[in-house]
């Protein structure tokens, strides 16, 4: 087993406009999500999100705590939110044992525990993509699947818009309390490719998009920037990309997708947005 793990600072919006692609996608993009019984994690300054992945196959896999922690334990002084994008696996915290299957999600609380990753079937392992904020309290572990009581199902857009689409509220504070962490999972329907458009930005939370459940044939173009100066990054499935509090997060792709949002920062209101025109986006 080995964890991978690496740190990327905060970014001024004067600064990231002129960055080139390059570096555009040095500072903002996860292109290494998964990898056969390793662990690896991006910490990122804004808001001090972790987003990361962990894909057991042969042997069970530990959550561990990293230098920059300072901890004992990865939920020392942190929350998680974990969704399976695999095959079947399980999720072991302290005593407790959560059996997850394909896009169910699991939030684990702030404590001083082990946590450990396992596949049911090393012939179609799973895929633990997760997200984690500081925590200033603890809150219960909760698994949650689209038909848990609570969770939030908006049907947005239409097909000749190209963005009809599910957001699935799974992670937030009508389904569960957490400190930070808000997920969620938005699917875009056949014949759909524009994701979040139009725009939005909010200052008081950072964002991470996981994009999955595209063909190796085809690819995403993420958008994000401040409104009046945007940038994109060419994604492949299975690869995430931070976004700042000043940034919007948007995409479109060359066929249809999935996506998990996740968001941390001051304040667990979804609505907490200031939308963009997209007549006004340069």
């Amino acid at each position: 087993m080995k964890t991978n793990s690496e740190v990327r600072y905060a970014t001024h919006p004067a600064d990231a406009k002129h960055y080139d692609t390059t570096q555009i996608r040095e500072h903002y993009l996860i292109e290494k999500v998964f990898t056969p019984d390793q662990v690896n994690m991006v910490y990122t300054m804004h808001d001090r999100i972790i987003a990361g992945g962990a894909m057991p196959v042969k042997e069970q896999l530990e959550l561990e705590s990293i230098d920059i922690l300072r901890a004992e334990f990865f939920l020392e002084r942190r929350e998680i939110g974990i969704f399976n994008v695999g095959g079947p696996g399980t999720v072991i915290a302290g005593e407790q044992q959560y059996d997850m299957d394909f896009k169910e999600a699991l939030y684990l609380g702030r404590g001083k525990r082990k946590v450990f990753f396992a596949s049911k079937d090393p012939k179609n392992p799973a895929k633990f993509y997760f997200n984690s904020a500081n925590a200033h309290t603890t809150y219960p572990d909760k698994l949650v699947t689209k038909k848990t009581a609570g969770v939030v199902v908006m049907e947005m857009g239409t097909l000749e818009e190209s963005n009809h689409r599910f957001i699935n509220r799974m992670l937030v504070k009508e389904v569960l309390p957490t400190c930070q962490i808000q997920m969620g999972m938005t699917e875009l329907q056949p014949g759909s490719t524009w994701n979040t458009m139009p725009a939005h930005t909010h200052n008081r939370r950072m964002e991470v998009y996981f994009y999955f459940e595209i063909a190796p044939d085809q690819a995403v173009c993420h958008f994000m920037g401040e409104p009046n100066e945007t940038r994109h990054i060419w994604m492949k499935g299975e690869e995430a990309v931070i976004s700042p509090e000043w940034s919007i997060h948007s995409a479109c792709a060359t066929s249809n997708y999935t996506f998990i949002w996740g968001m941390g920062g001051e304040n667990l209101d979804y609505n907490d947005m200031d939308g963009c025109k997209t007549t006004d986006l340069k």
